[in-house]
């Protein structure tokens, strides 16, 4: 199968990265010099520059613009596409189907772990194209199907906005132990592990199975989680959530 990656931004180098495997893959964009960057670094897909009128009839296309990009990049496409993987984050599939013609529509959201075939990818759309979307997204990760555009919108501030939320907890982990006295380079090997690490424990076992596990009464973890609930991470992260949530709606409703 070809699949056609219309963008050239960090998403979209990111599914070439963990597709072109399996795929035939090109990579249609804006900007040249990223666009040639591209084909430096992944010699095996065909790039070349958006033009005015680009016929997209018959193609799988991933659509990996910025939401604000919809309009300017959908009024140079022509001709009906097979099926239009959307990644815009808050774009709806009735927005995408004024704008851009295709047989079927899905509405995904990968992360950028896609790029080391690890992804968290959350579907939804015409079901007539499920089985091939998740086979697709299967290639870079994980899939979950979902069954309202609200729950991916839900889901997008989790998996898709999650690796942010998360590197900042790992670099705080790793700042926090140079502010103690361990070397920076061991610190972020350390961090690094914990993740591979908790990733393996998460699968079976509930968040907070594993906390009770490590928190000994009067010990080190526990000093430590108090000052975290004083510091209220929880509930900042409960915010996060909430807040990149909210602004997938609004951009919905523009």
């Amino acid at each position: 199968m070809k699949l056609t990656i219309i963008g050239n931004g960090m998403m979209a180098k990111s599914l070439a990265h963990g597709l072109v495997n399996n795929f035939e893959v090109e990579i249609i964009g804006r900007d040249e010099k990223k666009l040639k960057k591209l084909q430096e670094d992944l010699p095996n897909i065909e790039t070349s520059v958006l033009s005015d009128v680009e016929d997209i009839t018959g193609k799988n296309i991933i659509f990996c613009v910025k939401p604000y990009a919809l309009q300017s990049v959908a009024v140079r496409l022509s001709g009906e596409a097979n099926m239009l993987f959307s990644i815009l984050a808050g774009t709806p599939l009735e927005a995408l189907k004024k704008q851009i013609n295709a047989q079927y529509y899905i509405r995904t959201m990968p992360n950028i772990a896609a790029s080391a075939k690890q992804s968290m990818t959350t579907i939804t759309g015409d079901k007539e194209a499920k089985n091939v979307a998740i086979e697709i997204f299967n290639n870079i990760g994980k899939t979950v199907w979902v069954n309202t555009e609200n729950q991916l919108d839900i889901a997008t501030a989790v998996a898709g906005s999650g690796p942010a939320f998360l590197a900042l907890v790992a670099e705080s982990l790793a700042d926090g132990a140079v502010k103690a006295g361990l070397e920076r380079h061991i610190s972020v090997e350390l961090v690094q592990g914990l993740f591979s690490s908790m990733s393996a424990l998460l699968k079976n076992n509930h968040p907070a199975i594993i906390k009770d596990s490590v928190m000994s009464p009067n010990g080190t973890t526990a000093e430590g989680y108090a000052k975290l609930e004083e510091g209220a991470v929880r509930d900042a992260m409960i915010k996060a959530v909430e807040s990149a949530y909210g602004k997938a709606l609004e951009i919905s409703q523009k």
